[in-house]
């Protein structure tokens, strides 16, 4: 059995930047439901580069849904107090002539300042060691996404397995509860032509009289049949169940599998001529859309 993945999840990692480790690439993934692949990216500046690459590892191991995929570099946060400070002289001079050329402009904040100085003391790094980062934890991050929605794959595939037990329990119902409804509407359509014939009065020819009460009793019984509608919903519970403990990717079959259900549940509904069978099409109708809901999200 294979398994099915939930489209949406969640995963993230960071991986160092050369031997020396004072520098970093984070990669966040996340994922939500989507008809297709649809990948999005943020990258520094200093990535532009690695997201042909980046984009290929991801699109070779997801199929559907809309991934957004963010990577940031990270200095290490403890960095000499005093190298920073000294880093911030050139800075300030620098705003100062910029203030006096643009009044409108912003002073920088203390954070701002104190931000930029950290990222000026960060050694340069070669484009090949940032690429090389950035890929493995994308490969990283790219596993924590996987299992994540593995996990809610898993719990998917139990519900719907649940939804279709439900269904089939439904359907045994109607079964059972069809033929008695029909009986019960064919006496109740048979006394109704005998009502009135009996208005008519006269004496109308007995054989011609019960010859057409058959053909109407026989045609009002195909008309609100529902055998062949149940049949049918329970054909595509077992067609769902199959592709369910198949795994794989199964969203766009069971999308499909879930309006064949649900036009059955219409038309047993539609053909219901007792208060039992319409509620027994409204239940089904509900387990039905909550099915639909959570399909969505299968890759």
């Amino acid at each position: 059995m294979e398994v099915i993945y939930s489209m949406t999840g969640y995963g993230e990692a960071s991986a160092p930047v050369g031997a020396a480790a004072n520098l970093s690439v984070h990669v966040d993934l996340r994922s939500v439901n989507g008809r297709f692949l649809d990948a999005s990216f943020r990258l520094p500046d200093e990535l532009r580069a690695a997201e042909p690459a980046l984009r290929a590892l991801l699109a070779g191991a997801l199929h559907r849904g809309k991934l957004e995929c963010r990577v940031s570099l990270e200095a290490p946060t403890a960095s000499p107090a005093m190298a920073d400070i000294a880093l911030l002289r050139p800075l300030l001079e620098a705003q100062s002539e910029l203030l006096r050329q643009w009044p409108q402009l912003q002073p920088l904040s203390v954070a701002e300042a104190w931000r930029l100085a950290g990222l000026q003391a960060a050694p340069q790094e070669a484009p090949g060691a940032l690429a090389a980062a950035a890929a493995q934890a994308a490969r990283q991050a790219l596993h924590a996404l996987q299992q994540a929605r593995a996990a809610e794959g898993t719990r998917l595939r139990e519900f719907l397995l649940e939804r279709c037990a439900r269904l089939r329990e439904l359907g045994q119902r109607a079964a059972e509860l069809a033929p008695q409804a029909v009986l019960r509407m064919q006496e109740r359509f048979v006394a109704r032509f005998q009502e009135a014939l009996d208005r008519l009065g006269g004496q109308p020819d007995a054989q011609a009289t019960q010859e057409r009460l058959l053909q109407e009793a026989a045609a009002f019984a195909l008309r609100v049949d529902v055998a062949e509608e149940i049949g049918r919903l329970q054909s595509h519970l077992q067609a769902m169940e199959s592709v369910l403990e198949r795994g794989g990717e199964v969203g766009k079959r069971l999308d499909f599998l879930i309006q064949e259900l649900h036009r059955e549940a219409n038309t047993l509904g539609s053909k219901s001529t007792v208060l039992e069978l319409s509620e027994l099409a409204v239940d089904m109708k509900v387990c039905i859309e909550q099915m639909r809901e959570q399909v969505q999200n299968l890759e």
